[in-house]
Formats: C-alpha cells, sequence, structure tokens
C-alpha cells in the first residue's frame, strides 16, 4: 500500500469558544433581530422568543436566569465553535452543559466582585462603547428607546467583564516562588523543560504531483529504485541531490537542519525510527512524490536543568498557581451559593442516553 505522506509542517488551527455570554444578559426584552454587534463579536444568531424564555432556567441564590438567556449564549457559542456546521451529537449534551455552567459561574463571580468592593473601570467601559454608540446611531432602523435600551445592554455587559476582569487579575495574583520551591516544582513538571529527540536528515525528492496517474507514481517509484541502488554503490548523495531532487533542499545537497521528531509526518515516524546515522532509507512514497531518506544524525531528548530555564520556570509556575487559585475560587463560589438547574433544556448525556436503552 502506498503511504502518503508529506515534509511540510503541518498548521493545526485550534478552534477556540470564547463566548460573550453576558452580551444576553438583560437582552432578552429587546428586538433581537435588530441587536448590533461590535466587529469584534460574533454575528447574532437568528433568536425568536418564546413562551418558554421567560421560564428559569436555573436560580442562583435569590437570582434567577431565564431559559432566554441561556439560548442566546448556546447560539453564540455554537457558532464560534461550529460555525454554521452541524456539531457533532455526541458532544452536544456536554457542550449544553458548559455553556449553562459558564453563565451560572458568571453570575457567581460579578456577586463576588461586588462583595469584594470592585468598580468597573469607567474609562474602559466608555471606550468600548463609543463604537457600539456609533454604529447605533447609524442603524436607521432603530428608534431612540431601542437605541438606549441596547447601549444599556452594552454597559452592562462591559462592566460585568471590568469587574470579572479585576477581580480574576486580584486572585491570581502571587508572589515569585523561592528556590526550593520552585525546585520541587521543576521536578514534578519535568516533561515541560524536555527538548524532544530531533533528528537531520538529507533528502531526494522525486517530484510527482498527488492527482498523478498511476503509471507517473510507477515510474518514479522505478527512478526511485535505481537511485537508490547507485547510492549503495557509492555514489555521493548531496551531488545526487543537486541533479535529481526536486526539494528545496536540493542546492544544499539535500541537508534539512535539525527538526523535532514529532514535527515529522507520524507515517514518516517509523522510516526514521528504523534507521542508524548514516543509513539510507528504501524509497517511500510522500505526499509530493517519492523520496529517499537518509538519516544524518540523531540527538536524544534531553532535560534542561532548572538553571537554563528559571525565568520561564518562573512564569509557568505563576501562571500554574494563579489558574489554581481562579479555579479554586469557583469552586468556592459553587459550594457557598444554591445552585437549582432545570437541566430539561439539555440533551441527555451519552452514558444516560445507553443505560436508558439497556433498561
Amino acid at each position: 500500500m502506498n503511504r502518503h505522506i508529506g515534509f511540510g509542517r503541518g498548521h493545526g488551527r485550534g478552534i477556540g469558544h470564547a463566548i460573550g455570554l453576558a452580551l444576553w444578559f438583560g437582552m432578552q426584552a429587546l428586538p433581537l433581530q435588530v441587536a448590533a454587534q461590535p466587529a469584534a463579536q460574533p454575528a447574532m444568531p437568528s433568536v425568536v422568543q418564546t413562551p418558554a424564555d421567560a421560564l428559569p432556567f436555573a436560580r442562583i441564590g435569590e437570582q434567577v436566569l431565564p431559559r432566554g438567556d441561556y439560548r442566546r449564549a448556546l447560539g453564540v457559542a455554537m457558532r464560534q465553535k461550529y460555525y454554521h456546521a452541524q456539531p457533532p451529537e455526541a458532544e452536544v449534551a456536554a457542550f449544553q452543559r458548559e455553556i449553562g455552567q459558564a453563565l451560572v459561574d458568571r453570575v457567581l463571580l460579578l456577586a463576588e466582585s461586588r462583595r469584594s468592593g470592585l468598580l468597573p473601570d469607567a474609562a474602559r467601559v466608555e471606550a468600548q462603547l463609543a463604537p457600539q454608540a456609533q454604529r447605533l446611531s447609524q442603524s436607521p432602523g432603530l428608534d431612540a428607546t431601542h437605541r438606549e435600551r441596547m447601549l444599556a445592554a452594552w454597559r452592562t455587559q462591559f462592566e460585568g467583564d471590568s469587574l470579572i476582569g479585576q477581580l480574576q487579575a486580584r486572585t491570581r495574583q502571587i508572589d515569585p516562588p523561592d528556590e526550593a520551591t520552585l525546585a520541587a516544582w521543576h521536578g514534578t513538571r519535568r516533561e515541560l523543560f524536555t527538548e524532544p529527540e530531533q533528528v537531520r536528515l538529507s533528502v531526494i525528492l522525486l517530484k510527482v504531483e498527488p492527482s498523478s496517474k498511476q503509471a507517473v507514481w510507477d515510474a518514479a517509484h522505478a527512478e526511485a529504485g535505481t537511485l537508490h541502488r547507485r547510492l549503495l554503490s557509492g555514489a555521493d548523495f548531496a551531488e545526487t541531490a543537486r541533479l535529481q531532487s526536486a526539494d528545496a533542499s536540493a542546492a544544499n545537497g539535500g541537508a534539512l537542519d535539525y527538526i523535532h521528531r514529532g514535527m515529522l509526518p507520524e507515517a514518516l515516524h517509523g522510516v526514521v525510527d528504523g534507521l542508524q546515522p548514516g543509513q539510507l532509507s528504501a524509497p517511500v512514497q510522500v505526499l509530493e512524490g517519492v523520496a529517499l531518506i537518509r538519516l544524518e544524525d540523531r540527538r536524544a531528548a534531553r532535560e534542561r536543568p532548572l538553571a537554563e530555564v528559571r525565568a520561564r520556570a518562573v512564569d509557568l509556575w505563576l501562571r500554574d498557581q494563579g489558574e489554581a487559585r481562579w479555579r479554586a475560587l469557583i469552586e468556592r463560589l459553587r459550594a457557598a451559593t444554591p445552585v437549582q438547574i432545570d437541566e430539561s433544556v439539555y440533551a441527555p448525556l451519552p452514558a444516560q442516553d445507553s443505560k436508558a436503552r439497556a433498561g
């Protein structure tokens, strides 16, 4: 079976789903079809209000969140994460609960911010409001009453963001560790300070377009086999690469820089792992054509001592400890506040589906 692999480093794109949850807070009474969005926010989903939107979604202490807030937050989050695609059924139930919990946590954090005596950063809030006011002033479909109500909703959003941001910064603030603490932590997080194995390769690539007919691929394999035999018989690899290779490294005799093993295409790992320094691989089909690979050198993974990475270790320790304190605060607020969520709005979790079918 032909193995289609490539030398190029992939550029994976992580999909974040930052949710402007409180954007919808207090906006349930607004005409959603004309509510304006800032440039940095996702477009407003098309949501038609229903009588059920006024029903309670969650009771958080003495505060009640209506279902409409949850539906709007979920709509924004769905579009942020999945764009217009249909989300995988297996993920929907967990994602719904994630959004519901985020709404509840926001209420808890806002209450804690006010108990702590924090005040919104007025200058920042006004700066954030200015472009919204400008956009609303250019919306002829809005009358003055709706415009003011929407600006008030934006103000609530931005003031809440300011309060939670300040609370988070205060909670995460922590003094740098002493040497003993840092050394102990470094010893438990060695994977963060270990350089992975590196390899240095040379390559000869016989270019073949991926869409080429099988006869073209067969011819490239045959030519690569001929070159392979010549190289094993003593032909100079660098000179052969300069004359025959279509790879960008040809001008350097096929020589590539050191590369982390993990940056190689996964299907190539077995080929490289089976080589000793100076050894040549058999012809291997890659995305760009047929290649001959020679392993020039292999550097073993190396753990970097604390003396080499102290500054980075301190930064990572502060980040970890700050995150732990933030999560601990949220857990404490959850435990201290009675919260009731109407989970009938959620899809059943997969495990629950399985149990239901088994029963």
